[in-house]
């Protein structure tokens, strides 16, 4: 490729065809394109290498991300309802606002992105490592993180009604006003764990008992 704007031409002017491939980009370097505002509802990026990339705003709704490399990504306010990105690396990606909701995300890597107000309903994070990740007034209903790592995760004000956290590793975690009303934390790690008051409404603890009402606990 010869420059940039080349690139960028080539692949803007490949994904408006609508017999390219079926929307195929598995394995593409897409780094450092500009996709804001496009609609790539049901698009292949399997693999694909989207460092950098600008897919803000973006439609990726049942789009299949996996694999794929979204390092530094900027995906705020994108809708990945369904989407698939397991396995991909989203660290350090900005995903504030975005829909992610029943999107499958098992063992995707989101060390360090900021998730702030973003909505995760239903979605599979089992196995996922949040490290660190800014998960700020985020909701995650019914979301599932069996085995995630959350290591200082912050969690403040999050809604986690029913969430599954089932072994899940919450080390040093800021659950501060985090609405954990049904959630599941059988065997999850909560060592230096902040819950000032969060709400713990018939929450299931790691050693399986079940918190009343109106409990407020810190550690």
């Amino acid at each position: 490729m010869k420059n940039y704007a080349d690139k960028q031409e080539l692949i803007l002017n490949q994904i408006t065809n609508k017999s390219f491939g079926r929307h195929n980009f598995s394995g593409y370097d897409l780094s450092e394109i500009d996709l804001k505002g496009l609609d790539l509802s049901g698009f292949n990026f399997i693999g694909a290498d989207l460092r950098g990339t600008n897919l803000s705003g973006s439609t990726l709704t049942r789009s299949n991300l996996s694999g794929a490399n979204l390092m530094e990504a900027n995906l705020c306010e994108a809708n990945l309802y369904e989407a698939s990105l397991c396995e991909a690396n989203l660290n350090n990606a900005d995903l504030r606002q975005a829909n992610l909701c029943g999107s499958f995300l098992w063992r995707v890597k989101l060390i360090g992105s900021n998730l702030w107000g973003t909505s995760l309903c239903a979605a599979d994070l089992s196995e996922a490592d949040l490290t660190e990740a800014k998960l700020i007034e985020a909701s995650l209903i019914e979301a599932n993180l069996v085995r995630a790592n959350l290591t200082k995760a912050k969690l403040c004000g999050a809604i986690l009604l029913e969430t599954n956290l089932t072994e899940a590793n919450l080390t040093s975690a800021d659950l501060t006003w985090a609405n954990l009303t049904k959630a599941n934390l059988s065997k999850a790690n909560l060592y230096q764990t902040n819950l000032i008051y969060a709400k713990l409404r018939d929450t299931i603890m790691p050693d399986g008992t079940i918190k009343e009402p109106q409990i407020v606990i810190s550690y």
